[in-house]
């Protein structure tokens, strides 16, 4: 199988890329970019002080994303996993919105029902996030499915990391959308590890391509830290979906290069080296020079890009500390279009430890 690359580690763009992707876009992915990568930064920081309960960085796999975003129209239903946060910033969601859920407030979408990094909004057809692994990809098979039986002219995009792919949602979800055609595309970001299992240690074959390929789907193996590589796939992969041909899966071969979480330690299963080779393949940096050498960025506007990002986020944080927690009454709201009695029992059993709530 083929492998995508078309941006190289300096910046170059190869002769046979034609990009379809404005110059807009490109800076808008950029930026976008950026801003994943400086609001994950400070999320860690906070969480280092206490201040929220968890954090997960998308150091490394921020193209993954934001490629795929760009390449797909406002109205395609996305089911991420927890660090596809660009999906969100591209569609529109503010850095305030994002922190306020990551402070679990009652300004967040959610009301603090979910863990932090498990985001999501109905306004933007984004799916919030689950922490069980694996389990959105049928989900996904089955919104791409009705989208078709309505005639519906949209996809469904599914992310997940490699060890999904272990989970039986995975050949479950797979196999549904394949035999029906459901316009669905399934973004596997292989990135190296699943907390701390290594690719080696979960499948035999060769990454997850062939497993597409076996399914009888349209597959790919792309370069995930190039974002030309991917906005070029996806876009490849959604006009196959909405010319009614089925499925499609992505491997995009990418790198974790923080930590799984706040509660890991990836020094105990992984080698510094490991983690430096990886850095001279950061996709910010590569987008970043062709940016440069085409005359649209410059280092002082990356400069005000920076301040004015990280600006943004010390404010967003500063409110979001002032916004009071959730009602307590709503942890047992919004499940049921009635609160039943049993739930009202342990509500009121609640109360007694919070009286003044």
């Amino acid at each position: 199988m083929d492998f995508v690359n078309y941006l190289d580690l300096d910046g170059k763009l190869h002769p046979d890329c034609k990009p379809k992707i404005s110059n807009d876009d490109l800076l808008k992915g950029y930026k976008t970019m950026m801003l994943t990568r400086l609001v994950d930064d400070r999320m860690i920081t906070l969480q280092r002080q206490g201040i929220i309960s968890f954090a997960m960085s998308a150091l490394g796999e921020e193209a993954c994303a934001v490629a795929s975003a760009a390449a797909l129209e406002p109205g395609d239903w996305m089911y991420p996993q927890y660090r596809e946060a660009g999906i969100m910033f591209w569609r529109g969601f503010s850095i305030q919105q994002y922190v306020n859920h990551m402070f679990g407030n009652s300004q967040d979408l959610v009301l603090g029902r979910q863990m932090p990094n498990h985001f999501g909004s109905r306004a933007l057809n984004i799916v919030t996030v689950s922490s069980p692994i694996g389990t959105k990809i049928p989900h996904a098979a089955g919104c791409a499915y009705a989208m078709k039986l309505q005639g519906d002219k949209s996809v469904a995009i599914c992310y997940f990391g490699e060890g999904a792919t272990s989970e039986g949602d995975f050949h479950v979800g797979l196999n549904f959308a394949a035999v029906r055609k459901a316009p669905a595309i399934f973004f596997c970001r292989n990135n190296g590890y699943a907390i701390s299992t290594p690719c080696s240690r979960q499948f035999a074959s060769d990454g997850i391509a062939p497993k597409g390929v076996g399914y009888g789907m349209l597959t790919f193996k792309v370069d995930g830290n190039d974002f030309f590589a991917l906005h070029s796939v996806v876009s490849l992969a959604r006009e196959h979906c909405i010319e009614g041909k089925g499925p499609v899966l992505i491997e995009a071969m990418t790198y974790r290069r923080a930590s799984h979480s706040t509660s890991d330690d990836p020094t105990q299963y992984r080698k510094d080296d490991e983690v430096m080779a990886w850095e001279k393949k950061c996709p910010v940096l590569r987008l970043n020079r062709y940016l440069q050498a085409q005359g649209l960025w410059s280092d002082q506007k990356e400069k005000e890009l920076v301040e004015s990002i990280s600006e943004e986020i010390t404010n967003a944080i500063n409110v979001a500390k002032s916004i009071p927690r959730p009602p307590l009454k709503s942890v047992v709201e919004n499940v049921y279009f009635e609160v039943p009695a049993s739930l009202k029992e342990q509500y009121a059993e609640i109360k007694t430890f919070f009286p003044n709530d």
